[in-house]
């Protein structure tokens, strides 16, 4: 581990390549860059899903610690670990002061890992227009939490408004379970469906995104209904459909059981869990470019059209050109930066070929 007080991105690019001659084996094969931006009160947080997430998903992992906006000089204090407590990648955790806080891609860029995806996570109260973040910009999937906001519904409606191909939320992720059983229950129904609702908070933005995503399966208008029956930390207590004229599927919370109920068909008992910060990452991480079906559950949710449709995006979308360019220079940033990273080692093969063959 290497910790770097007062320093530059110069410096931190340096201290990588250091590491890395060192940390042998353990540094290849990184599939993506982990970008975290998180603030210091919830930095232990941020530190133990990104581990978690790192153990299964080869990444550079850059954590972003923003401190003291109104520091009047700005600093960067980081902290370079490869193979310890982040995991067994390389993982650089940067604590920014005053305006290099608010500018924090002029020290990530060129710490991406090159030719790989970039997946940036806000952990926190999401910004209010990731197009124009300047972490977001550059990034090939942005993962944001709606659950920290007070009003799940504005939060999705700011998402919805600003929507691109690549963007999530965590509480789509917490929505997964209900989404597996349901997609299981309909294997013996072939009766058409007439009504839906999400029993839940309908200042859940998990229950806004499942009836969303039951309104586009189903074909029919799902709504959140109120209630606060053991509802767990999504917001979720239970599913109702009906069908024909009798016809029922229920699915009810009950503590960390999910009753699966039919008709004509005994009940099922399914185990349902609330998972952790580090799971629902993990899930996030295993994707790669848009995902098209949170797309069209939060146009349901929200009413805001055309989200799963890539004409529509690409026709309604306007992006402003310098980020446009920012966006085309940030890979080819990266491999310039992975050359001086990786020279060292690439000298030393060379160099080790160039004798052998002498001899």
């Amino acid at each position: 581990m290497t910790t770097l007080w007062d320093t530059t991105g110069t410096a931190v690019v340096k201290a990588l390549a250091a590491e890395r001659r060192t940390g042998g084996a353990v540094t290849s094969g990184n599939a993506l860059t982990l970008v975290v931006v998180v603030d210091e009160k919830y930095i232990a947080d941020a530190e133990r899903a990104a581990a978690q997430a790192a153990a299964t998903n080869p990444c550079r992992l850059l954590i972003v610690v923003r401190r003291e906006l109104d520091a009047p000089q700005p600093r960067l204090d980081a902290e370079i670990l490869v193979g310890g407590r982040l995991g067994p990648g390389e993982a650089i955790v940067m604590r920014m002061y005053g305006r290099l806080a608010l500018h924090a891609e002029s020290v990530t860029l060129p710490l991406l890992a090159p030719d790989a995806p970039v997946v940036t996570w806000w952990h926190g109260p999401p910004p209010k227009v990731i197009a124009t973040d300047a972490v977001g910009v550059y990034s090939d999937r942005r993962i944001t939490d709606c659950g920290w906001l007070g009003d799940g519904a504005e939060g999705l409606q700011q998402r919805a408004r600003d929507y691109a191909p690549g963007d999530t939320d965590l509480a789509w992720t917490r929505t997964t379970q209900w989404r597996s059983a349901l997609a299981s229950s309909f294997d013996s129904i072939s009766d058409k469906p007439r009504s839906a609702k999400v029993l839940g908070s309908s200042s859940s933005p998990a229950a806004l995104l499942l009836a969303g995503w039951l309104t586009r399966r189903l074909g029919v208008e799902c709504r959140v209904k109120d209630t606060k029956r053991n509802i767990g930390q999504t917001g979720i207590g239970g599913v109702e459909i009906t069908f024909g004229a009798k016809g029922s599927l229920t699915l009810l919370r009950e503590g960390g059981d999910l009753i699966v109920d039919r008709s004509g068909q005994r009940a099922q008992r399914l185990s349902i869990r609330e998972r952790d910060l580090g799971e629902l990452l993990t899930e996030e991480l295993r994707r790669q470019g848009a995902d098209d079906t949170y797309a069209e559950a939060l146009s349901s949710a929200t009413g805001v059209p055309g989200l799963g449709d890539r004409h529509y995006l690409r026709t309604h979308i306007w992006v402003d050109p310098d980020q446009r360019a920012t966006q085309a220079t940030s890979k080819r940033i990266a491999k310039e930066a992975a050359a001086q990273i990786d020279e060292g080692p690439r000298t030393q093969r060379a160099r080790s070929r160039g004798t052998a063959a002498s001899r």
